[in-house]
């Protein structure tokens, strides 16, 4: 096999920067800069999030909403996070929006405009943004009682900005059911009428609502069957592919169950006539959104104008197995870089799900390196990096991608489709020892044909990568020394670099 001197070059990022403090005389040059510490990716400034949440775009603003523990770093009472971007790449956070109550702590859930003000709770033509979630009564879980989650709801009209509960809550009370959780509603152009996707256990129940404050149920999808763990976070929603068709798409993560171990999210392709959704594919079929370890429990905003039948998602940059023992610090936990869910057709006419990274990434980024034997950036100013490749293989291509430092440290992607398997190795990634699965082999199936299109971000903490146009992706956690600053293309006789490029990426914290 030959070695090529495609080589990312990049000085290691400083802790301490005399420059970010010019850049912003507001905020010292530690401030969001520990160790580890993502650059391009959403954290919380500090404390435990999990699950994104309530992800709604409004009056030119997107929300994000999180599973937040103030109080600790590791997963507790939860509570609503809240963050809000112009663009999805610089976000601005904003005070807890969702506190715990009498009804208990608050769990995952969704948001959305209600533009025909059917709850009611417009004021003086303001929209109202209503947050549905799932309240967690731990006191009745610790009773023993089965019914300790019940769906509730807020709303503002103030932008988001603060939030009042509803006085009728629950909206949705249990009917005996031990995991009735996390709710993502969407509005139903056909019906006119809310819709409820509702994490049930084994399955995912819909309920149709014509004001969010009172749900009938309709219908259960995936029931019976052995998922190898809790279904959680569902979310459904409509796709149009370029030659017009329109598809449903129904996510749902669970925990365990993952094709690499822990937690993952797998999708369904089908219809939905307004009560039930039908997969084209039996239910006990697994297609993964992601084939990492660490991309779970994502959904997608609502309300975005103009998506011409993509949709753009967030997930969770963790894995159940060990996020509590991540060895950072000040935070647990960060997001994935948001995505536009695009629907393509393959020659069989079968139908899978393709991610991108947002346009948005371009205001953060440097100028392209292309083709050159030594690709430097200076970290100083760009500490994570983007990287393309275009190359040519056949059914015998076998190649490595090795990204490494200065001290030692590599994660390795080995693509070998005569197998028709991608492996990733982070075994000698830098710290490892916290959880005794972090350094299992990950893997993906290479069933789609050659090849062609290699794209990677790197951060401080992570790689996502997505194969020929996203329509394999796969986001792994790494905790190196220092940022994994060196590319090398390991190619064999059968794979041929067409092109590659790289360009830095500037903080989203200066």
């Amino acid at each position: 096999m030959k070695k090529l001197l495609i080589s990312l070059f990049i000085v290691p990022m400083m802790l301490s920067c005399t420059g970010v403090k010019k850049e912003n005389a507001n905020r010292s040059g530690d401030y969001m800069n520990e160790p580890w510490r993502p650059q391009v990716h959403f954290t919380p400034e500090s404390q435990w999030m999990n699950d994104p949440n309530g992800m709604v775009y409004h009056e030119g603003e997107y929300h994000l909403f999180y599973q937040y523990n103030p109080d600790s770093t590791v997963w507790g009472p939860m509570h609503w996070g809240h963050a809000i971007s112009k663009d999805l790449i610089y976000w601005e956070h904003q005070p807890i929006a969702l506190y715990p109550d009498s009804l208990g702590t608050i769990f995952s859930g969704s948001a959305v405009a209600d533009v025909n003000n059917t709850s009611g709770f417009g004021k003086d033509e303001e929209i109202p943004l209503v947050a549905i979630y799932t309240n967690h009564s731990h006191e009745k879980e610790a009773n023993g009682d089965i019914d300790y989650q019940t769906q509730g709801i807020a709303y503002s009209v103030d932008n988001g900005r603060t939030w009042e509960k509803y006085e009728g809550n629950p909206v949705l009370d249990n009917p005996g059911i031990r995991d009735f959780r996390d709710p993502k509603v969407i509005w139903h152009k056909d019906r006119e009428e809310w819709i409820m996707a509702l994490a049930v256990k084994d399955r995912v129940s819909f309920y149709s609502s014509p004001d969010l404050k009172n749900w009938t149920f309709e219908s259960d999808f995936g029931g019976g069957v052995d998922h190898g763990g809790v279904v959680e976070c569902p979310d459904l929603f409509p796709m149009t592919t370029p030659d017009g068709k329109e598809k449903w798409v129904l996510l749902v993560s669970l925990n365990p169950g993952a094709p690499n171990g822990g937690s993952g999210t797998k999708y369904y392709i089908g219809d939905f006539d307004g009560t039930e959704f039908s997969s084209d594919w039996p239910a006990e079929k697994e297609v993964w959104l992601d084939y990492g370890k660490d991309n779970y429990a994502g959904v997608t905003w609502s309300n975005v104008p103009d998506e011409n039948g993509s949709r753009l998602f967030i997930g969770w940059m963790s894995n159940w197995q060990y996020a509590n023992v991540v060895p950072t610090e000040k935070w647990r936990s960060s997001n994935t870089l948001p995505r536009k869910l695009t629907l393509n057709e393959d020659a069989s006419g079968n139908f899978f799900v393709h991610s991108e990274f947002v346009e948005t990434l371009d205001k953060i980024a440097a100028e392209w390196e292309k083709d050159n034997e030594l690709l430097s950036v200076n970290s100083e100013k760009f500490p994570a990096y983007q990287y393309q490749m275009n190359v040519e293989t056949n059914e015998s291509s076998l190649f490595e991608i090795a990204l490494k430092n200065t001290k030692g440290d590599k994660a390795v992607f080995l693509f070998d489709l005569e197998k028709g398997l991608l492996t990733f190795d982070r075994s000698n990634s830098g710290q490892t020892a916290f959880h005794e699965n972090f350094t299992d082999l990950v893997t993906a199936p290479l069933d789609f044909g050659p090849v062609t299109e290699i794209e990677m971000v790197v951060d401080q903490s992570s790689i996502e990568l997505l194969v020929n146009g996203g329509r394999l992706q796969m986001t792994n956690l790494v905790f190196p020394q220092e940022l994994l600053n060196n590319v090398e293309l390991v190619e064999s006789a059968q794979t041929k670099v067409v092109s590659s490029q790289v360009r830095g990426l500037k903080s989203i914290w200066k």
